[in-house]
């Protein structure tokens, strides 16, 4: 249990929720004991001060310039009690200096020792100094001279003295720190507390979140299910999306399987019934080799339908795909022109802007621009064009679209029969060759991206193929301008 505290978010708050009060009451403490002593003290100056005034109004001297000073002039009684707290006293000063020239009679034989320094006319000075019987005095001094006509020849200056034990005023001191320290402890375990409900209460929606996980790892629920805070929410909704992303792809998974099977049983069960045949029937067993072919291409082309299929759907989506498609035509049409060398097809690219390029993995790209690049090559009398452009879409949520139109001048497709042409399997002449998977391959991968594929008649007199897919965002920051349309060129 230990080891796992420090890895608690609850100790980790509370931990630094604490040590920021206590922080922060122990600073706070610290300013109020140095204000509270500052102003007792600038009080204690001030009672002093005005004792000193007291001394200095009632300080007389004589013919010969020297001092005197009546104590009952005094009005308080502690001037005259013994080590009662209260002191005066006046030292001589100059060439003949002198301590304790007068002193009160509080004072008894002890006398007040001030530091030595310069004191301009009037101005007071405050010191801290030992006392009689190891107490602690306050200390005030002022300088004064004699009137003039009462001066002695060397003009002595006279320093006068008034302290006060500062015991009392220490002790309060040291009651207020004592319950102020006290005050700021009750406080600290106060806000401790409130900290600790603060944190529990702060942190409750992780428990129900956890709880919810283990109902989820458990089977009782297939969703993250509660209502959580707005900060927890976001987190619980990507989750559940994420979840049904990954049932979508079991599910998907599960019905290509399913598709795949079934796709697959024809041509099976044709190979086993011509491997049967053929040892019982002379003209089977001629036959077997062509069988084996014609149905391995057809397995073959189910399965790479399928595995497109699966491939599309794990990368839909998925953030940073990019692939250009002007490269892309450009060698499907060198490898169209190799392929189709003997019929002479003129075969161009037209690739608008800088290259529109393509928000999917390549090999989709291939799959599907081969597809409908070969089926116009079949049917084209001479010429293919093939036009690529990246057009704005009036849906925010869509964002840009890849545009890519292929051209031949071939006999074409009528209307009532592009349906037919884009089904699975759907064949217009059977003495061509091919298993009719091909449009229907490129309609399956484009919807899967969020596209389409569309027929329609070529300006050229054939087929047109338009197929729609979502674009990558532009390297540079300006909106594609929507190309200009491929039935601009020359027919």
């Amino acid at each position: 249990m230990s080891g796992a505290r420090p890895r608690s978010l609850r100790w980790r708050l509370l931990a630094a929720t604490l040590a920021a009060a206590a922080a922060a009451l122990a600073l706070a403490g610290v300013v109020l004991a140095g204000l509270f002593r500052a102003e007792v003290l600038r009080q204690f100056d001030a009672a002093l001060t005005a004792q000193l005034d007291q001394v200095t109004a009632r300080l007389e001297f004589d013919a010969e310039g020297r001092p005197r000073l009546e104590a009952a002039t005094l009005s308080d009684p502690r001037w005259s009690r013994p080590y009662s707290g209260l002191y005066w006293q006046v030292d001589r000063r100059g060439p003949r200096e002198q301590a304790a020239v007068l002193r009160s009679r509080s004072l008894w034989d002890a006398a007040l020792t001030a530091p030595a320094d310069e004191l301009p006319a009037a101005a007071v000075h405050v010191h801290e100094i030992p006392g009689p019987a190891g107490t602690r005095l306050r200390l005030v001094e002022r300088t004064v001279r004699a009137p003039v006509e009462q001066q002695a020849a060397d003009e002595p200056a006279w320093r006068l003295l008034v302290a006060a034990d500062l015991g009392e005023t220490q002790a309060a001191i040291g009651r207020f720190n004592g319950v102020l320290a006290a005050s700021l402890a009750v406080l600290l375990a106060l806000l401790g507390a409130a900290a600790w409900w603060q944190v529990r209460v702060g942190l409750a929606p992780l428990g129900r979140l956890r709880g919810a996980l283990a109902r989820l790892r458990e089977g009782q629920a297939a969703r993250l299910e509660g209502r959580f805070p707005a900060e927890v929410q976001g987190l619980v909704d990507d989750f559940n999306a994420v979840l049904a992303r990954n049932t979508a792809v079991v599910e998907r998974a599960r019905t290509q399987a399913g598709n795949l099977a079934h796709a697959l049983k024809t041509p099976l069960a044709t190979l086993l019934q011509a491997a049967e045949a053929a040892p019982t029937r002379p003209q089977a067993l001629a036959e077997l080799p062509h069988t084996v072919r014609e149905q391995v291409v057809q397995a073959r082309r189910h399965v790479d339908w399928h595995l497109a299929r699966a491939r599309a759907a794990a990368a839909q989506g998925l953030p940073g795909t990019r692939t250009e498609a002007v490269p892309v035509l450009e060698g499907l049409a060198r490898a169209m022109r190799r392929l189709h060398a003997a019929r002479g097809l003129e075969i161009t690219v037209d690739g608008a802007g800088a290259g529109p390029a393509f928000a999917g993995e390549s090999q989709d790209l291939h799959e599907m621009l081969g597809n409908l690049m070969d089926n116009a090559c079949q049917w084209a009398r001479a010429r293919v064009g093939v036009h690529a452009g990246a057009v704005a879409d009036g849906a925010a949520a869509r964002g840009p679209r890849l545009h890519i139109v292929i051209d031949d001048d071939g006999p074409g497709i009528p209307e009532a029969q592009r349906a037919q042409a884009l089904a699975r399997g759907g064949r217009l002449d059977e003495s061509a060759p091919g298993s009719g998977l091909g449009l229907a391959i490129v309609q399956e991968l484009a919807a899967l991206y969020g596209g389409r594929l569309g027929l329609q008649p070529s300006p050229w007199g054939g087929l047109r193929a338009v197929l729609e897919l979502p674009a990558a965002p532009a390297a540079s920051a300006a909106a594609a301008a929507p190309a200009a349309p491929p039935s601009a060129r020359g027919g």
